[in-house]
């Protein structure tokens, strides 16, 4: 009896010290309302762009946490979070320093655009010059809205070494056919990190590295090898169409220079160096592209290979896509030439040589990604014929560059795929 009075006495004096220490937080801390409004005051001090938050509540037990709900700026495309949740380092609270040992985000909206208006607004978390106030960082169901309005849904988890380093990163599209992944990896206490990408049923690993140079300008520089990547699995991971299926590998240097983390983004240029063994070239029937001057080309064209480099730069006006020393063959054709892709509007030139002789025909790519048009001057044709007719095999080339080159001369401003009118008889 003594051992259990004693048990209860002292579980007494503890609810009271509980007790005693929430009135004294209760009366420390603010109400949720007038923490929510200082919050919110704080956030538009420091995004340059209007906030708020339809709801606040803390708590402390089980743990001490920060729960926003309905979280949006006011923008004509607002960023918007659902739930936002903070779990504060107590320890740090009690010696006055504010950490954050884990943040939840559930349900958001990132538009592109109004994260450029708060890089306008005066941003300037800096990779260089911050402390972490951050441990961990996770994120579900994150929805990406490109300038385009194009929605892209993402899930991930950060852990931060100090100065806003990433411990380990992974990045995810969830719903998709294949595992669809980006995994980053510190070396040590390094700015350099292992990199391993899944994508399109293949890979993409290799190895990125974060340098302070003069005026503290950042500069990324990276190698990938993408290796067994399905091109149109890959482009559908994205909800983008591929022109093209099949499997490539390469080798890929990307780059980047910034005084903050978004002008990284903006600045960042990849190159790749790829091959592609068998594959189709989806919605073109080349051949029958040719030998209809561009009217007919619907279809597919199976091919033994393409190689060629594939260079990406960000912009603040999206991302430009530049296609050069394409070099592509198959039993019906061979064909070399570039494209450009920007805005969503493509713009290409390529000279295809078909297996019956007529050899350099110029073949354009031009119009909306959607809506493509393929043309092919009429004159090149009647050159190639000419010239095959006078001098077999490379008369064919010249022939086919020449009438080209005439047809270009005498109908500018013209379609190109249109035909000549007929004489009046």
């Amino acid at each position: 009896m003594r051992h259990q009075t004693k048990w209860m006495i002292a579980a007494g004096v503890l609810l009271l010290l509980l007790g005693a220490v929430w009135l004294a937080l209760v009366r420390l801390v603010p109400s949720d309302e007038e923490l929510a409004h200082r919050v919110a005051a704080d956030l538009q001090s420091r995004l340059g762009v209007p906030v708020k938050i339809g709801s606040l509540r803390w708590t402390l037990i089980p743990v001490p946490a920060v729960v926003l709900a309905d979280v949006a700026t006011g923008q004509p495309q607002p960023i918007g979070v659902k739930k936002l949740t903070l779990y504060p380092s107590l320890a740090d609270l009690v010696d006055g320093r504010l950490k954050f040992e884990r943040v939840e985000v559930e349900t958001a909206v990132l538009p592109q655009l109004a994260l450029r208006d708060l890089n306008k607004a005066g941003e300037s978390a800096s990779l260089g010059t911050t402390a972490t106030p951050l441990v961990r960082l996770v994120f579900r169901d994150v929805t990406w809205i490109s300038r385009f309005g194009q929605p892209l849904v993402f899930d991930g988890e950060v852990d931060f070494d100090p100065n806003w380093r990433p411990r380990e990163a992974q990045l995810r599209r969830p719903g998709v056919e294949h595992l669809t992944r980006l995994t980053l990896t510190r070396q040590g206490q390094e700015d350099r990190w292992t990199t391993r990408i899944d994508l399109g049923g293949g890979t993409a690993n290799g190895e990125v590295q974060l340098e302070t140079r003069a005026n503290d300008r950042l500069h990324l520089t990276g190698t990938l090898q993408p290796q067994g990547v399905e091109v149109s699995s890959a482009m559908a991971a994205f909800d983008r169409r591929s022109v093209v299926s099949g499997k490539a590998s390469g080798q890929t240097a990307l780059s980047a220079t910034g005084d903050t983390i978004g002008e990284l983004a903006q600045s960042l240029h990849t190159r790749t160096s790829f091959s592609m063994g068998k594959g189709t070239l989806l919605k073109i029937d080349v051949d029958k592209a040719i030998r209809s001057f561009g009217k007919e080309r619907a279809g597919q064209t199976a091919m033994d290979s393409i190689t060629g480099q594939l260079d990406t730069q960000n912009t603040a006006k999206g991302m430009v896509v530049s296609f050069t020393d394409i070099r592509a063959s198959s039993g019906a054709f061979s064909a070399s030439g570039k494209a450009k892709i920007a805005n969503r509007q493509i713009d290409g030139e390529f000279s295809v040589d078909l297996v019956d002789g007529l050899v350099g025909v110029p073949l354009q790519v031009n119009g909306p990604l959607d809506k493509m048009e393929v043309s092919v001057p009429r004159s090149a044709i009647a050159g190639a014929a000419v010239g095959t007719a006078i001098l077999p095999g490379v008369g064919t080339a010249i022939g086919a560059k020449v009438g080209a080159a005439l047809g270009q001369l005498f109908s500018p401003g013209t379609s190109s795929s249109t035909a000549p009118a007929k004489k009046k008889p």
